[in-house]
């Protein structure tokens, strides 16, 4: 496993070549699929957005890159995600590299929710179909909520750039000891579109929600 704390966080790559990179490897102008999100669903967000007390100003993202084949110095994934967080005014506790094995990533998660520098936790790479990706077997397990929402608006989104090759990304989020976990996709393409158009919009608002019953336990 590999660490990284605090990251510069580089731009310039072009394609990720992890295990369900394909389905994302086509270099799109996902951003003009953001809005499509916005025009379904207004009353559910006045409804979920009542409570804005609770929402956390600034988070701070542990991001977990799964492969077998990149380094931290070649992570065009994790440096799209950290830029997202970045970008919106948050920050970035850590970053890591481990393989694509069960028991390790779902150890690595599993730490990383118990960190109290830790709100939220976002992994690349794994969510395939190859014998290989295990991301989404390892880390469901410890989600004591899921967030079905979020893969579904994910491959909705993603729909407008690869088409029905979204059937083969098995993107999902939960919490897991009271912090929000997204898994994306190991392609670059991929993991701007979910960190920039799903997960930091929500992120402060699902960050707060997910902590409120700790102080008041």
């Amino acid at each position: 496993m590999t660490e990284k704390k605090n990251p510069d966080t580089a731009h310039g790559h072009e394609k990720e070549t992890d295990h369900d990179g394909h389905a994302h490897d086509d270099d799109h102008g996902h951003h003009e699929h953001g809005h499509d999100h916005h025009e379904h669903g207004h009353d559910h967000h006045e409804h979920e957005h009542g409570h804005h007390e609770h929402d956390l100003k600034s988070v701070s993202v542990a991001i977990v890159t799964v492969s077998t084949s990149r380094s931290l110095d070649d992570d065009p994934a994790g440096d799209a995600i950290a830029e997202a967080f970045s970008h919106a005014g948050h920050s970035v506790a850590t970053r890591e590299l481990i393989g694509d094995k069960f028991d390790g990533i779902q150890q690595t998660v599993d730490r990383l929710v118990g960190r109290d520098d830790v709100d939220i936790v976002v992994t690349s790479g794994g969510t395939g179909v190859t014998p290989d990706d295990v991301t989404i077997e390892a880390i469901t397990p410890l989600f004591e909520k899921e967030l079905p929402g979020f893969g579904e608006l994910f491959r909705q989104l993603s729909f407008g750039e690869i088409g029905t090759r979204v059937v083969g990304t098995r993107a999902t989020g939960g919490i897991a000891d009271g912090v929000p976990v997204f898994a994306l996709p190991g392609s670059e393409n991929a993991a701007r579109l979910g960190s920039h158009e799903v997960i930091v919009p929500e992120v402060s608002h699902l960050a707060g929600l997910a902590k409120r019953s700790e102080p008041d336990a």
